[in-house]
């Protein structure tokens, strides 16, 4: 007599449980826990259990590049992830502390950030033109890669799908004046201990920001979720990502338009 086939959902949800776990417990987990994801599709399952396990609401979404030759075979050039209202801070004078999992993966990257002004309409089929009148403004930010898998990019796009979109934390710097007309033209750079360890600008994210946010609408349509007004959008790494660990200090320059100081330290369990 045959065995029952496993339920995908129900593997899911322990791996899920799993990443849920070690995130709040603020420990490394070693080897992936569960069958790794072979597909965005299967990726976003987990994803989704995880959301609905973590104890706090989605202030916004992070978006990644995946890169050829990946992309054609994910079907997809980029992946999406949650980032939770309790890890969104604002940049002020002194260095945003954020914390790094031992023995986990942690990573900094200068970003633009949308502010959303309306909650989007259910629909699908966006693009880069139809977006625009969904952003109320612009800022600079620096987005806080995070997992307790050390090797949540070394697996695949699906892989680093599945936990959050290897999200731990957004910080929002000042808001960028006539930033959508401005924003092909925007130009950073990230310091990691006074090196630079990277330039770029909008002008690296294919597409452009506006592609990343027209892929997000489409991507959060097809999964049965919407795009709320006053969500952030983390629109794609300009610098690149950028390996950061415990004690380390971070700066992101956008010059003219400000610079986001941060430093790393030890993760804390989440009560």
């Amino acid at each position: 007599m045959s065995l029952p086939a496993a339920d995908p959902r129900a593997s899911a949800a322990q791996t899920a449980a799993a990443l849920v776990a070690a995130r709040r417990g603020a420990w490394a987990v070693e080897p992936y826990p569960g069958a790794m994801p072979v597909d965005l599709a299967s990726a976003y399952v987990v994803q989704d259990e995880a959301i609905a396990a973590w104890p706090d609401r989605i202030a916004g979404w992070k978006l990644g590049r995946i890169p050829p030759p990946h992309d054609a075979a994910y079907g997809a050039g980029r992946l999406a992830g949650p980032v939770f209202a309790g890890a969104v801070w604002r940049a002020g004078a002194a260095p945003t502390s954020f914390g790094v999992i031992d023995g986990g993966f942690a990573a900094v990257e200068a970003e633009y950030v949308f502010e959303i002004g309306e909650t989007a309409p259910d629909r699908d089929g966006w693009t880069v033109e139809t977006v625009r009148p969904l952003i109320a403004r612009v800022l600079t930010g620096v987005e806080i890669a995070g997992s307790p898998f050390a090797g949540i990019n070394d697996n695949g796009p699906a892989v680093t799908a599945s936990d959050f979109g290897n999200n731990a934390g957004l910080i929002l710097g000042d808001e960028i004046p006539d930033g959508l007309d401005r924003l092909m033209d925007l130009h950073c750079a990230m310091r990691i201990d006074g090196r630079v360890v990277g330039v770029g600008g909008a002008e690296v994210i294919p597409g452009g920001p506006l592609a990343s946010l027209a892929f997000l609408l489409n991507l959060l349509h097809a999964r049965g979720r919407r795009l709320e007004a006053g969500q952030w959008v983390s629109t794609g790494a300009a610098t690149g990502v950028h390996r950061i660990y415990a004690g380390q200090s971070a700066e992101a320059d956008f010059g003219p338009d400000g610079t986001i100081a941060c430093r790393a330290a030890k993760a804390e369990p989440v009560t």
